[in-house]
């Protein structure tokens, strides 16, 4: 019996953010039964290409890929503080081409390494959080930089440049305000990293960048994603089984209890109408603001039912992924990746994670409620 309560404990420590998810999604359910419409909740896109590139992931890990690639960073930028900020720049033009969750998938593993494997860790939570804001602001510039603005931007038709024009001012001030937190709090000390030599399999590199390329192909919609979803299990299981089954599962479900829960705040009255009537007093800030309790995609999808000014409420849903850890979904997954590598300091991780991303929310939105003033 103990060792079955020692496991339950080990269990909901390590899956916290999943089984809040699911008590959230639980108690939404008493107030909307469940019915026919709870399958449009889900984002089967997004689930699916979480998958395979998890899966993808693991599989390069198991080459020891990420770990080669770490080496060649600090080899050649010799710094943490040079490091780090490549790190974080990489994480940022990741998510402008293959989305926020993606470009965390990918370049999180590769933050670890660097610094695990040079003795860094002291620099961990803040370089993950860095990659996560970089990640949650770096989308916006783009239509399919994060899943909100794709959505926004079809709905209201938005043209390209006038997209871009919106977006370019909070863009450029978030890529200085993470360029100076760089700087600030990562001293420019040097990095030093074992001569051990690590020769990569060839053949299965080329396998398995072949298989990420392929789920880069079905986040830019160029390939069905259940193509994917077929290709990318099979040969794994083939390739390295071992792979699959390291795949973050809880984060999967994870994701699937936010959207029930999402889903089922968009369909309250009470919570339509509280929102309504707040949109039209500040478009930018009740977007951003509501980003914190439902996070900013169910956020965009919700409040453009009430709204008609799209660029207020553009800028309020990307600089609203910033804030608490469900302002973006996307910061689950940097908190998952967090907590796995070092489970003892979560709430020194949430402390520092919610200091840096409010103090960017406040910046980002006084910046943008000045600009509109002038």
């Amino acid at each position: 019996m103990e060792l079955v309560i020692s496991n339950a404990r080990g269990f909901a420590k390590k899956n916290a953010v999943m089984l809040i998810a699911f008590a959230a999604a639980l108690i939404t359910s008493l107030f909307v039964p469940v019915d026919k419409e709870y399958i449009g909740y889900f984002d089967f896109k997004t689930l699916s290409c979480l998958f395979c590139v998890l899966a993808v992931v693991c599989a390069l890990k198991d080459i020891n890929f990420f770990f080669v690639i770490a080496r060649k960073i600090v080899h050649f930028f010799k710094t943490a503080r040079m490091s780090i900020l490549a790190l974080v720049y990489i994480t940022f033009i990741g998510s402008m081409l293959i989305a926020n969750d993606m470009a965390l998938l990918t370049f999180l593993p590769l933050g670890f390494l660097v610094l695990s494997s040079t003795g860094k860790q002291k620099y961990m939570a803040f370089t993950f959080i860095m990659q996560n804001i970089a990640a949650n602001l770096g989308g916006m510039l783009t239509p399919f930089g994060n899943p909100q603005n794709l959505y926004l931007y079809t709905k209201f038709n938005i043209p390209n440049g006038e997209f871009m024009g919106i977006m370019a001012p909070p863009f450029i001030l978030s890529v200085v305000l993470i360029t100076l937190c760089c700087i600030i709090f990562v001293k420019n000390e040097p990095l030093m990293i074992s001569d051990e030599k690590i020769e990569l399999n060839g053949k299965r590199t080329a396998l398995y960048l072949a298989l990420f390329a392929l789920a880069i192909a079905i986040v830019f919609r160029g390939i069905p994603y259940w193509i994917g979803l077929i290709i990318i299990p099979a040969v794994l299981f083939f390739a390295d089984r071992h792979a699959l089954e390291s795949v973050d599962y809880p984060l999967l479900f994870t994701f699937v209890f936010f959207f029930i829960f999402a889903g089922n705040m968009a369909r309250m009255d009470a919570v339509r109408n509280f929102f309504s009537a707040l949109l039209s007093k500040n478009t930018l800030l009740f977007s951003a603001l509501s980003c914190q309790c439902i996070s900013n995609v169910p956020s965009a999808i919700l409040l453009s039912q009430f709204t008609g000014n799209y660029a207020e409420l553009l800028i309020g849903v990307n600089v609203g992924g910033v804030g608490t850890l469900i302002a973006s979904l996307a910061s689950l997954i940097t908190f998952r990746e967090y907590v796995k590598h070092d489970p003892k300091s979560t709430r020194r991780y949430i402390a520092e994670f919610s200091a840096f991303n409010f103090g960017f929310l406040i910046i980002l939105i006084a910046f943008e409620r000045f600009v509109m003033k002038v």
